[in-house]
């Protein structure tokens, strides 16, 4: 019996490094008084700032060509916005005094962040899956969060979000949506400048989001939330979201299966409903939870790491699984590099 290969090397993402080096240097130097003020309308900004180019890269037309495989894009936003939120909030239930509520209130939000795009077309293409359809789906996943996330967290966590006031609705759609819409709008002119700077402005994201975790940590800082973090609450919490991976990961594989799709859209479907957008989650949450941000998008940040590292195994097993004899286009079209996609940090 072949033993399962694994790779000599987990990732460990270094922007997961930075941001931690990040949480770090916010706990030893936060920013206080004027600095913090200066920091904050940075950090507003950079997040405005972020969505706009969101907008301006996602291809409308692709997503729109993209429609046709209409059933396994449903089947991963179902995934992403009704059975990850349901987890969560089982989860919340069955351990109410496990974690405190900052960290129960970043659990659930992890659950209502979109999917990733470039690690799910990065494992998709590992695994030999459907990477059109990964694309497609890690960018309606994308599109839907703008709306669904801020909603359901409204819904979901209630007070620690700020519910539906009009402060609430006001800053999502002056730093989230309106900022989308505008990068959409001009997406014609700007759409040629931004990929051929790609590498450029994907600093200029990285570093938008270490602003913006740099701000919350601070004002968590500040506002004394670390107290009610211990050690064994920070494994117990990782304990909690190694269940919630597994159990997704599993889900979606085999509930693929019972819907009826083949290998290919199995693995597309496993990967991009299975996953958590850091990039968006982060600035999401300085904009949803405020000052209370910092210990908020902790879960997310160590979920994300979390489903890097099981996923670039999972990958490379399923890499190695037999599969049927393809046409030679369609195996050009699965077989594409990985490295087309960008890190997998989003």
């Amino acid at each position: 019996m072949r033993r399962p290969h694994l790779p000599t090397r987990l990732p460990v993402d270094p922007y997961v490094l930075a941001l931690l080096a990040t949480v770090g240097l916010a706990a030893l130097l936060p920013a206080r008084g004027a600095a913090a003020t200066a920091a904050g309308a940075a950090s507003t900004a950079a997040v405005a700032l972020l969505f706009f180019l969101y907008g301006a890269r996602l291809s409308t037309r692709e997503a729109l060509d993209g429609l046709r495989h209409w059933r396994l894009h449903l089947t991963v936003l179902t995934c992403t916005f009704l059975l990850f939120p349901v987890l969560g909030l089982a989860l919340r239930a069955l351990a109410p005094g496990l974690l405190p509520p900052p960290l129960q209130s970043g659990l659930l939000f992890l659950c209502l962040v979109p999917s990733t795009v470039q690690s799910s077309i990065a494992f998709t293409s590992i695994a030999r899956g459907n990477v059109p359809a990964a694309i497609c789906a890690g960018s309606f996943s994308s599109l839907a969060g703008i709306v669904l996330t801020p909603l359901l967290a409204a819904v979901l966590l209630g007070g620690s979000t700020g519910g539906f006031s009009t402060d609430a609705i006001l800053k999502i759609t002056l730093q989230l949506l309106l900022p989308f819409l505008l990068g959409q709008a001009l997406r014609r002119w700007v759409g040629g400048f931004l990929t051929r700077h790609k590498k450029t402005l994907g600093y200029v994201d990285r570093g938008s989001i270490l602003l913006v975790v740099y701000t919350a940590f601070s004002a968590g800082m500040a506002a004394g939330i670390w107290q009610q973090v211990s050690p064994l609450r920070l494994g117990a919490l990782m304990l909690v979201e190694a269940v919630l991976l597994t159990v997704m990961l599993l889900g979606t594989w085999y509930g693929a299966a019972r819907l009826g799709f083949g290998r290919e859209d199995r693995i597309a479907i496993q990967f991009a409903g299975s996953k958590k957008s850091l990039a968006a989650g982060l600035p999401m949450a300085s904009v949803l939870f405020g000052a209370q941000a910092g210990l908020a998008v902790l879960p997310l940040m160590l979920f994300h790491q979390m489903q890097l590292m099981v996923c670039a195994v999972l990958a490379r097993r399923r890499a190695q699984d037999p599969r049927p004899e393809l046409p030679a286009d369609r195996v050009a079209e699965v077989s594409r590099p990985a490295q087309q996609a960008s890190s997998p940090h989003r």
